[in-house]
């Protein structure tokens, strides 16, 4: 008992020893990239020595056998219980600590969401679109939010979600297609918004905080002039903060996690302070006079009084307003017309909530134009304002509804900051609904009631100006806080560095993301970083692109930018969740329940909206994106298999397609071949004919169904993995040829039943193949390939009962493969019997195709001797004009007597007939035939009485009454081999032969320099004594033709004349 005890504990050391170390050493792939790791199956890097000893002393010997797949019940519950979604990053990421709801995830989303467009266009806006129009702007984009809220949640919360985010969750819910293209856009998204911020900044610090410190001086420039120099300050500055930030998110994250803490403290202070003035409009509006010359917005720096004159020691003098509109100092000097005609009047900029100003209505102005108050009469000047006139605020851009919801889009962005977080979450699956959802409703709050509240405050042509040049150069929103408006530009200022380091935070790390899952190839070189996982390539690239932003220089023209980037993303997870739900997945249980597809779907649908309302050229411009990032991962991109939606709608609609293909047959317009080839694999389980392959792409073009099969001879417990490297031989042919298609891989005792049950099990319901594409047995007359010679009749056999259609190459190794192009030459078709059109359809399909592009095609036909000649050339050409099909036509006609080289060939054949059949004889077949009677031979009869099958060794493919004038040669009898020279050749067999000679004598003559040629195959013996003369006419029909496709149809026509 004791050492049983020691022993144990020595177990339980091992195990704790191993698990420790797979703590502090864990493992990586071979190529440094972490993976998906999981604590199910398959997932433990246990020795063979642990494994075994997992179950002594457990009671469970019942099941050490599958100890290798099956981990007990206590393992897989201790590995869940340890399981971290943290993948391999940096180390001061791994040592953050596990947070809560509101500092993981409610406050991030609002330092997200809260930012540079609430400070710096709220305003703007609110004066624009009127507080009506603005209220639905915020509504509709809030709307959108909290939908894509929703939805994210349920993904969220349905599993863990390792760190990674939104894009983590889109790639994993629509595949890597779909998520690598939405990832690169979010990522483009984030990066444009770090533009976007710092365009802020700029904007802030040059035009409220220190105006003397730009380089290109605005001072006495009007217009473009003065707009060319403000745009210029910002890239310069720009690009020197872009500089700046990237160096400080370079030398590390942990300084912008401190600083975070700050700027969010800044954002609350500064809508507080907001707030806060509001309530003191109530009580005592603050002073913030505006002049008004008629009903127009005059500059702040156009007067000193806002007054035409001034009294001075009992004297009337001008005041600085006057010198502005007139041409000298003197009362009577010559003044603007305008000037003369109209009174200035001083109104109160901001006359408080009590004032009962609503705003209600928009007021679009067009670029250029004059800010004028409405109600104020004036008289109009005749000739106009002068468009570089500085005395009056005027518009800078031109403006309408889509513009502001583009402009205004940005701000309501962020969402994802939490979910981005979820590696840090003490509980992500918990943290995110609640954080998320909160803070959207705490914003949408916000962002509603200041629509409100601005326009019940302020002055319509305060909210409209901009820049505050009517109201001293203050910033608009700083006019109505309290207790300074300084409050509101350093809280904004600092709140908009502080976005502009997150977005240069977060960006890089999600492209490192999506580079390290390699799905986009070129992509792969900034997955690496420094060593504590710092993502250095990809801060560089993301620094590169925000310089694109910054040379735009405009927030204006920045912000729909990255409206279409976020709103194409927010698009994607709405369409993840709604497909979740409508597929019913059975691994779709997300903890939160507060979904619905159709609340997915009209997120969806207000995010595609959204995005043609903001910029129709933008959307466009960022679906092509997506668009052309999706078919290069789908073509270049690495294979990977998530789980995914996409995948789940692809079972779908298969499944519905092959129940709709069951309702009936084709109709002959949309009759395409759908190809089983049948391929042999040597010892190696190679294909020994790749060119076939080729062959099968020329003539699909990558349309309709193709199954690659072949036959591995044995048992399926003892050669299941012979298949599985056939089945991958094959697969990568197929992929090296580009047949689209799949493979199939059968396991038989003998290489006949193989191929006989992928004749009959190929395809699926309505999804079956039609046509079979088998490869002529090379040497087939030597006795080792009899198997295969009677596996190809048998093949011809059996499509022939199945009415499946039957190609069969000749010479497949001299076919041309799919790099090789024929720039003349002919396709020549010999059209002998009908069979549905096939030998019509084939060439066209061919020529489809770049490699036989060039050859044109020519039709044969054989006249008989009763036949005329000149009327049936006539109506082929006409028959293919009906068809719309290109093609030289030409009536042959041929010989009928037979020559003494064809009586000596039909007799040759059948004598190597009845010496093969003689060498295959087994020692059964033997004792039968001597045990059976010699005197007569019976045939099949329909009430029985059947002859032995080796009987009748002259008896040809037919079952005419020919057959019987040889019935008397029997490989049965003794005395066979010494007639064996003087026998006669059968007339059925000589007829054929003749037949097959003279096809080949016109054929030689008229295609002998075709690239290919096509002709129809004849039926297969009924008789299987005739196998080998079977092959020996068709080897006649071909013989000194290089390129040669026997073509056997299926019974049904498969080309129409009717449109």
């Amino acid at each position: 008992m004791l050492h049983e005890r020691n022993w144990f504990a020595f177990i339980l050391l091992l195990r704790l020893i191993a698990t420790v170390c797979s703590q502090v050493f864990p493992s990586l792939p071979a190529d440094g990239n972490p993976k998906e790791s999981s604590p199910f199956i398959n997932s433990s890097m246990a020795s063979d020595m642990e494994k075994s000893q997992q179950y002594d002393g457990k009671n469970m010997a019942l099941f050490e056998d599958e100890m290798d797949t099956s981990p007990m019940v206590a393992s897989l519950l201790s590995s869940l219980a340890n399981y971290s979604n943290l993948p391999t990053g940096s180390k001061e990421h791994e040592e953050a600590p596990q947070l809560g709801t509101l500092m993981g995830v409610y406050l991030p989303c609002i330092q997200n969401i809260f930012g540079v467009i609430l400070f710096l266009r709220m305003t703007w806006m609110v004066g624009i679109g009127g507080v009506l129009g603005s209220f639905i702007i915020v509504f509709m984009c809030c709307s959108t939010t909290m939908l894509t809220a929703i939805s994210m949640s349920a993904i969220a919360t349905n599993g863990v979600v390792p760190a990674g985010g939104s894009y983590y969750m889109i790639s994993r819910s629509l595949g890597p297609e779909f998520g690598g293209a939405v990832g690169i856009c979010f990522y483009l998204g984030t990066t444009f918004a770090g533009a976007m911020y710092i365009l802020g900044c700029i904007e802030i610090l040059l035009i409220y905080i220190v105006p003397q410190a730009a380089i290109f001086k605005m001072e006495g420039l009007e217009g473009p002039e003065a707009e060319a120099a403000l745009l210029n300050n910002m890239r310069v500055y720009g690009s020197l903060v872009l500089g700046l930030m990237a160096l400080v998110v370079f030398v590390g994250v942990k300084y912008v996690n401190k600083l975070a803490l700050l700027f969010l403290a800044c954002v609350i202070f500064s809508i507080l302070a907001v707030y806060a003035g509001v309530i003191k409009t109530a009580i005592d509006p603050p002073v913030f006079p505006v002049c008004i010359l008629g009903n127009r917005t005059l500059l702040t720096k156009a007067y000193d009084v806002c007054a035409k004159t001034v009294e001075l020691d009992n004297d009337t003098v001008p005041s600085q307003l006057w010198r502005t509109f007139c041409d000298s100092d003197a009362l009577n000097a010559t003044c603007d017309e305008y000037f003369s005609n109209n009174n200035v009047t001083e109104i109160q900029g901001i006359p408080g909530v009590t004032s009962g100003i609503l705003n209600l209505f928009g007021y679009y102005l067009e670029k250029g134009v004059i800010l004028e108050k409405r109600g104020l009469a004036s008289v109009a000047d005749e000739e106009g304002p002068s468009p570089t006139s500085n005395r009056y605020v005027m518009s800078d851009i031109t403006s309408f509804f889509t513009l502001l919801v583009g402009i205004y889009f940005p701000s309501v962005t962020g969402i994802m900051a939490g979910s981005n977080r979820s590696g840090d979450l003490r509980d992500a699956q918990k943290s995110i609904p609640i954080g998320t959802i909160a803070a959207i409703s705490t914003t949408s709050i916000v962002y509603m009631s200041s629509v409100i509240l601005f326009g019940a405050c302020i002055e319509g042509v305060v909210l409209r100006d901009k820049f505050g040049e009517g109201v001293n150069g203050n910033l608009v929103i700083g006019t109505l806080a309290w207790p300074s408006p300084w409050v509101i530009v350093i809280g904004s200022f600092f709140s908009t560095c502080g976005a502009g380091l997150q977005s240069l935070t977060g960006a890089p790390r999600l492209l490192q993301a999506i580079s390290r899952d390699g799905i986009i190839p070129f992509l792969r070189v900034f997955g690496h970083g420094k060593a504590n996982g710092e993502p250095t390539w990809a801060l560089l690239l993301t620094a590169g692109i925000c310089e694109i932003g910054i040379i735009i220089a405009s927030l204006d023209a920045v912000a729909p930018i990255l409206s279409m980037f976020f709103l194409m993303c927010y698009m994607f997870v709405n369409l993840a969740c709604a497909l979740q739900t409508l597929l019913r997945t059975p691994n779709w249980r997300p903890r939160f329940k507060f979904y619905h597809w159709a609340l997915s779907f009209l997120g969806m649908t207000l995010c595609l909206s959204l995005m043609f309302i903001c910029s129709w050229h933008y959307a466009i411009i960022a679906m092509g994106i997506a668009t052309c990032i999706y078919k290069y991962i789908e073509f270049c991109g690495a294979e990977k298999e998530w789980g995914d939606g996409i995948r789940g709608i692809s079972l779908s609609a298969a499944r519905f397609a092959l129940m709709r293909l069951e309702e009936g047959p084709p109709h002959t317009k949309n009759w395409r071949p759908q190809i089983l080839v049948l391929v042999s694999v040597d010892a190696e389980q190679n294909v020994e004919q790749p060119r076939i392959l080729s062959l099968t792409n020329q003539l699909k073009a990558g349309k309709g169904l193709t199954i690659v099969g072949t036959n591995v001879v044995g048992t399926f417990l003892n050669n299941y993995a012979d298949a599985q490297r056939a089945d991958q031989s094959l697969r990568r042919l197929m992929e090296t040829e580009r047949v689209k298609g799949f493979s199939q891989v059968v396991i038989s005792s003998n290489l006949r039943d193989g191929t006989s049950h992928l004749v009959q099990v190929g395809g699926l319901g309505g999804l079956k193949h039609n046509t079979i594409l088998v490869s002529w047995p090379q040497n087939w007359k030597h006795p080792d390939s009899h198997l295969r010679l009677k596996d190809f009749v048998e093949v011809v056999r059996e499509t022939t009962i199945a009415s499946l259609a039957l190609l069969v190459p000749k010479n497949i190794a001299s076919y041309p493969s799919n790099g090789e192009r024929f720039t003349e030459g002919h396709i020549d078709v010999w059209w002998i019997v009908h069979d549905g059109g096939m030998l019509m359809l084939l060439p066209f399909l061919l020529r489809q195709h770049k490699v036989w592009r060039k050859c044109k095609m020519r039709i044969f036909t054989v006249a008989q001797m009763d036949d005329n000649s000149i009327q049936m050339k006539k109506d082929l050409i006409t028959f293919l004009y009906h068809l719309r099909i290109d093609a030289a036509v030409e009536v042959v006609e041929m010989v009928s007597d037979v020559s003494a080289y064809t009586y000596e060939k039909t007799l040759v054949m059948e004598q190597r007939t009845l010496i093969l059949k003689q060498m295959h004889l087994t020692k059964n077949e033997k004792e039968r035939e001597n045990s059976a009677p010699t005197g007569h031979m019976s045939h099949n009869t329909p009430g029985g009485g059947t002859a032995s099958p080796d009987c009748e060794v002259q008896r040809t493919w037919t079952d005419k009454g020919g057959a019987k004038d040889q019935s008397q040669a029997s490989a049965g009898k003794p005395e066979a081999g010494k007639d064996l020279f003087n026998m006669k050749p059968n007339q059925f067999n000589l007829r054929r032969m003749h037949t097959a000679l003279r096809l080949n004598e016109v054929i030689l003559k008229k295609s002998k320099e075709a690239k290919l040629v096509l002709l129809n195959m004849p039926g297969p013996p009924k008789n299987r004594m005739g196998d080998e003369n079977y092959m020996e006419f068709l080897e006649v029909l071909t013989e000194g033709l290089n390129r040669v496709l026997l073509v056997r149809g299926g019974g049904r026509e498969v080309i129409t004349i009717y449109s």
